[in-house]
């Protein structure tokens, strides 16, 4: 006696190994997103600092040269535009804060008149960008 077997079942697609692909391109979009920073300055050298953290939401960002020429969202000002476009910038947005990205190179004095334009347009919340070092 011969018994004789026919495949009668469906066709079907196996899981485990889609799940897979889906995982691995949830996390390869993930480690992109993670390594993409937003820079809206201009590059400049910065000095580098231990205690650095990223933190660049809702900024207007002011950069400044190592010959100490001063930008602000990457269009070139003195201090009194300067302080006239925060004013303008903090009655606009009050919640507005500052990124100030500094050369290495650039002077003291130069930082120190940018950060005292930044409070006299009433604008609290300044950061001086630093590089991570490890």
């Amino acid at each position: 006696m011969k018994i004789s077997r026919r495949y009668t079942g469906k066709a079907r697609i196996e899981m485990i190994p889609l799940i897979d692909v889906v995982f691995l391109l949830l996390v390869t979009f993930i480690f992109f997103t993670m390594s993409m920073t937003i820079h809206r300055g201009l590059p400049v050298q910065l000095p580098a600092s231990s205690t650095a953290k990223v933190e660049k939401k809702n900024f207007a960002d002011i950069t400044i040269r190592k010959n100490g020429k001063i930008f602000l969202d990457k269009k070139e000002v003195n201090l009194s535009g300067l302080l006239r476009q925060l004013n303008t910038l903090h009655h606009n947005s009050p919640e507005t804060k500052v990124l100030i990205s500094g050369d290495k190179k650039v002077s003291y004095e130069t930082i120190i008149a940018v950060m005292d334009a930044v409070r006299k347009s009433g604008i609290t919340g300044v950061s001086l960008e630093t590089k991570w070092k490890e």
